[in-house]
């Protein structure tokens, strides 16, 4: 029942978690005896805690499966059409270009976290994950993750506030970003974020 299910929603090398494994009539003890059993007949691995996959066979025949980030995607972030989170703090300023630090810990905001801040390891690699100041989904989520980098701009603006400026523009029309999407969730932020805001004159870059 559990193998069928799995072969019939997931693709090799793909992260499994078992929280999400809701069969009807399937309790979670068998379940985990199940996929115990699986893992002894080589038909799934386990990853890490709570984490299994379908195994890849690669061109040296051995066994691939997902790495940590692959698996914080989908835990924190997004799986298939479903969007969580986003990465922030210096994560993002990097891929943003407005910084070349390269983070030690992935900074993740998700709405896949009922605690305070905290730091979670997956595999051998560490994230920080925080929740949102409002739920997260795939309407909001690039100006929420474009209003959580502004309101700590300075502590990660590695470049002069004119190329920082051409970055946020770049993203801006990439993302389609309005002034009425930045307007809806604007004074969920602390009070610095209006400082930030109208210092890079995003007010005019905004359609």
């Amino acid at each position: 029942m559990l193998y069928d299910y799995i072969m019939e929603n997931y693709k090799q090398g793909e992260p499994i978690f078992f929280s999400d494994l809701l069969i009807e009539g399937l309790s979670k003890p068998a379940a985990s005896q199940q996929l115990k059993t699986l893992c002894n007949k080589g038909k799934l691995m386990k990853y890490d805690t709570g984490v299994y996959y379908i195994p890849k066979k690669s061109l040296l025949k051995s066994a691939v499966g997902p790495n940590a980030d692959m698996v914080a995607r989908y835990r924190f972030i997004s799986r298939g059409n479903t969007v969580d989170g986003f990465y922030a703090g210096n994560t993002f300023a990097n891929q943003l270009g407005i910084s070349v630090q390269v983070p030690r810990i992935v900074e993740i905001v998700s709405n896949n976290t009922n605690s305070a801040p905290r730091e979670v390891k997956i595999g051998k690699q560490k994230f920080f994950v925080r929740k949102p100041v409002t739920k997260i989904t795939a309407e909001n989520v690039y100006v929420l993750q474009m209003m959580d980098l502004l309101k700590n701009l300075d502590i990660y603006l590695e470049c002069t506030y004119d190329d920082a400026k051409s970055k946020f523009a770049e993203y801006i029309k990439l993302h389609d970003i309005k002034r009425a999407d930045v307007d809806k969730y604007i004074r969920s932020y602390p009070v610095m974020i209006f400082k930030n805001y109208y210092e890079m004159e995003l007010d005019h870059v905004l359609a």
